[in-house]
């Protein structure tokens, strides 16, 4: 039986998908709540959120992340970065999850990837379980009931966490499978109840289908001054950097946390929510984001929790240090409605550096900023990824390898290209560590990033003194307002400044080793701009 709002012209049967129990289309956030708890998936939390916990994984499984190896992608994919699967393992696995998908209930979303309808893509997203559905609902942007009577795919995602895949039968490398085939425009995900999975497959498709049309696909945040589009920055980084937390600030208006593109009409989000990091969330350094954590239909996702009065510990990672929450973007006061942007006035790159090494700040020249982008420097944070347990200092180009389909050097030089048509201030921020490595010294002051990055958007920080750094090379300010100066030095921050040397000398070969796979495919005023 199916119920809820579909096109009749396109339904699971017109897919090939036949043979299930009940198909509920389209449900609302109360209906899709009611469901999951009566199939006993999640516990209903304090405001009326729904509580979580999604097993053996907690994060990504970024190895077991295929893409299906036809001839229209086999010369466009950047294989040394994508796991291959054949068309034969592909066809064997989509036959098999099918027939495994028979007589069982599912849940179906008719929803859009990109706020700008210009390079939009309609995604359908079939899950097993109710809350993944209320999750890629947050997610991903809600089209008009209206709008789904003709509502049509150009993508669907199948996701089933109770099948298993036979990595011998099917080509790939678990039970737990990512699948992403370009050509039957269909994504199978397997084995993992972890819903960042659907958002994540979503990500890969546009970051693969927009630099075609000249549109930069980006793992940054993104927001702009109040009552000036105009005046946008965006933030680049990987999980744990702080994009959702620096974005939002108050006194900015928030276009989105996670996914944007850059076209020459200006910024767009690909989201239509958030899915912030929980982990020592507090109402004072926080307190958008914490007061969503006990709104309607928020997810809250692998936290622990009193189980007599349903009250979160933001500060318990027994259960993982990726805990977190997904909730619509409006559910953020200061979001904006059309979730669009103008050009960015001011980039900045992101970096949790475990080492201790960077300053909280630096400015960058573009080809600087060009060799940043491509190093992607920063620190896995725990629980992000399976077997991460304690930061991993790594390099992962154009800060988000794993949703890269090409080479990372096409999406370089179109960033490279938008920044010297349009014009952009760039810098390189350290949420990381200071004072020493992790272990030994403390996590940046968020206070003071946010000091530092308020001086570089509204311009106030261009006009301080700057010295050159020794190690990169870049500018990094001597003395900014409402920062300890000596924050501004790391060097001074250590008890053992030539242990300082020591550890600065090793991130400097690791960068230069990194980069020597792009020096054949760059320019020569970004080959200067490589340390070593």
């Amino acid at each position: 039986m199916a119920t809820g709002r579909v096109n009749p012209h396109f339904k699971l049967e017109d897919q090939g998908i036949e043979g299930l129990g009940n198909v509920y289309y389209n449900y609302l956030e109360p209906s899709l709540i009611e469901a999951a708890l009566k199939r006993g998936e999640g516990t209903l939390g304090q405001g009326g959120t729904f509580l979580v916990t999604t097993g053996k994984y907690t994060g990504r499984s970024p190895k077991d992340k295929h893409v299906v190896k036809t001839p229209s992608v086999a010369d466009k994919i950047w294989w040394e970065n994508n796991a291959a699967m054949s068309p034969e393992g592909f066809e064997a696995l989509h036959a098999d999850m099918l027939e495994h998908m028979k007589g069982k209930d599912y849940f179906v979303q008719d929803l859009i990837g990109g706020a700008d309808p210009a390079y939009s893509i309609n995604v359908r997203v079939v899950s097993e379980l109710a809350w993944h559905n209320l999750f890629i609902r947050h997610l991903l942007r809600r089209p008009d009931r209206e709008a789904l009577n003709d509502y049509v795919a150009d993508f669907t995602i199948i996701n089933c966490p109770s099948f298993k895949a036979d990595p011998e039968k099917h080509d790939c490398r678990s039970d737990t499978v990512i699948a992403l085939n370009f050509d039957k425009k269909l994504i199978l995900i397997g084995g993992t109840e972890y819903a960042g999975e659907n958002k994540k497959s979503v990500f890969t498709l546009l970051n693969y289908m927009l630099p075609e049309k000249g549109v930069m696909p980006m793992h940054c945040s993104a927001n702009h001054a109040k009552g000036n589009p105009v005046d946008t920055a965006i933030f680049f980084g990987l999980s744990g950097t702080g994009k959702t937390t620096l974005s939002a600030d108050p006194s900015r208006v928030l276009i989105g946390d996670d996914e944007h593109g850059w076209s020459d009409r200006g910024t767009f989000n690909f989201e239509g929510g958030c899915y912030a990091k929980t982990i020592n969330l507090s109402a004072e350094a926080e307190p958008e984001i914490y007061a969503t954590c006990s709104m309607f239909g928020t997810v809250i996702e692998n936290m622990v929790y009193d189980e007599e009065t349903l009250e979160l510990d933001f500060e318990d990672s027994s259960l993982t240090q990726n805990m977190r929450c997904a909730y619509p973007l409006e559910y953020i006061s200061n979001a904006s409605p059309s979730a669009l942007g103008g050009h960015p006035k001011n980039i900045i790159l992101l970096t949790c550096d475990a080492y201790g090494v960077l300053p909280p700040i630096a400015r960058l020249t573009p080809a600087q900023a060009m060799y940043h982008f491509l190093s992607g420097f920063t620190s896995k944070t725990p629980g992000t990824e399976r077997g991460v347990l304690e930061p991993l200092p790594t390099f992962s180009t154009c800060f988000g390898a794993p949703f890269m389909p090409r080479r990372p050097e096409e999406y370089g030089k179109l960033l490279q290209d938008k920044i010297a048509k349009h014009g952009a201030t760039c810098w390189l921020v350290n949420t990381g560590w200071t004072g020493g490595a992790f272990g030994t010294g403390s996590r940046m002051p968020i206070r003071a990033t946010r000091a530092l990055l308020t001086a570089a958007l509204d311009g106030s920080l261009n006009e301080a003194e700057f010295r050159k750094d020794a190690n990169f090379g870049f500018e990094v300010p001597v003395s900014v307002p409402g920062v300890a100066d000596v924050l501004l030095d790391p060097r001074r921050t250590w008890e053992d400044e030539a242990a300082y040397d020591a550890q600065a000398a090793k991130l400097v070969g690791m960068f230069s080793e990194n980069f020597e796979q792009y020096l054949p495919y760059i320019d020569e005023d970004v080959k200067a701009a490589a340390i070593g």
